[in-house]
């Protein structure tokens, strides 16, 4: 069956990790162009307030508390938007933590639990929203990163959780693919986004850490995931500096190991820790969408905003057929006979 997505002003949209920062701004949006939705995440306290505010402004939103690396729980979520909605029209496993500091000096029990909300917690999301996606049509959208595609040093197991979602939603979109289901699977890649996520972070280093700039704004990823919800799309990057880092990552390895070291200093801010255990084993003071980046704040992303237009990629793919075609425009010269 063919992918067709509703507009957004006819559609139910689940958010995970919705208390916070991208998920926060993607709920906020969504209701502005008139969607429904359900709202997740482990803190109850944010959730209803939030719930309440999009309520008494004129939206449609109803909350679910669960931790998104209890299936069960993540089922939950499910059942209340069948209950009060019917169902559900896109489903987006936003929910995610952190781990700030070297690898060796890492707990195996805090990888573990990074694990089940990263990486299960997209598993659990994705099977847990199919039966219904596949049965309706809609769109599954999982939030990767620019970490999917370049592993990035000090966030070592955070880079992990994001290249194993990245390699389970392909393999999932192929499997989709080829039985025909009407579901539309999309990967967010964002680059350093202005979130609490630094914060949220559980930290094994000795400063507070901070994401190396350039950063972009949470609205920018909303945006984003909102036009994946409506537009089939296989992957979006946020920020053009994040496809960068992937591309010259993908055609200059060795290079790019080099000029991730230099992103370390840039990782920390000169302050002690202010909360080192962070958000990971329990709900972090959430409410905020924007964080307190010391630095400039990049609002927009114009390379994103192109990307998403229809024939961005048959354009590109149109400027390497021509450069390609330019190098054999000309025939060689004939070489000069030598003897050497």
């Amino acid at each position: 069956m063919p992918v067709t997505l509703k507009p957004l002003s006819e559609q139910t949209i689940v958010i995970t990790g919705a208390s916070s920062g991208i998920g926060l701004a993607t709920a906020r949006m969504a209701v502005a162009h008139g969607a429904r939705v359900v709202l997740a995440s482990r803190n109850e306290e944010v959730l209803a307030a939030v719930t309440e505010n999009i309520n008494a402004t004129g939206g449609t939103a109803i909350y679910v508390v669960a931790d998104v690396g209890d299936r069960a729980q993540v089922q939950r979520i499910a059942d209340a938007a069948t209950e009060h909605f019917g169902g559900f029209d896109t489903w987006v496993n936003n929910a995610g933590l952190g781990i700030v500091g070297r690898i060796e000096d890492g707990k195996e029990e805090d990888f573990r639990r990074l694990f089940d909300t990263n990486f299960w917690g997209v598993v659990h999301g994705s099977l847990v929203a199919l039966p219904i996606l596949k049965q309706r049509g809609g769109a599954l959208i999982n939030l990767g990163s620019v970490a999917s595609d370049v592993a990035f040093p000090y966030q070592g197991m955070y880079s992990t959780t994001k290249h194993a979602i990245k390699g389970f939603t392909d393999a999932l979109r192929i499997e989709l693919s080829y039985e025909k289901a009407p579901v539309s699977v999309t990967l967010i890649k964002p680059a350093a986004i202005n979130t609490d996520f630094a914060h949220h972070a559980h930290n094994d280093a000795d400063r507070e850490p901070m994401l190396p700039p350039p950063l972009y704004a949470p609205k920018e990823v909303a945006f984003g995931i909102l036009h994946a919800a409506a537009h089939p799309k296989r992957d979006i990057y946020i920020g053009g500096a994040g496809r960068l880092f992937s591309f010259f990552n993908r055609v200059a390895p060795a290079l790019m190991d080099q000029l991730s070291k230099t992103l370390i200093p840039q990782s920390f801010r000169d302050e002690s820790p202010r909360r080192p255990e962070g958000a990971l084993h329990d709900a972090g003071r959430d409410g905020q969408v924007d964080s307190d980046h010391p630095g400039m704040v990049r609002q927009t992303s114009f390379y994103t905003r192109l990307s998403v237009l229809p024939g961005f990629g048959v354009a590109v793919a149109a400027l390497v057929g021509l450069g390609v075609a330019a190098l054999f425009r000309h025939e060689p010269k004939k070489a000069k006979r030598s003897w050497f």
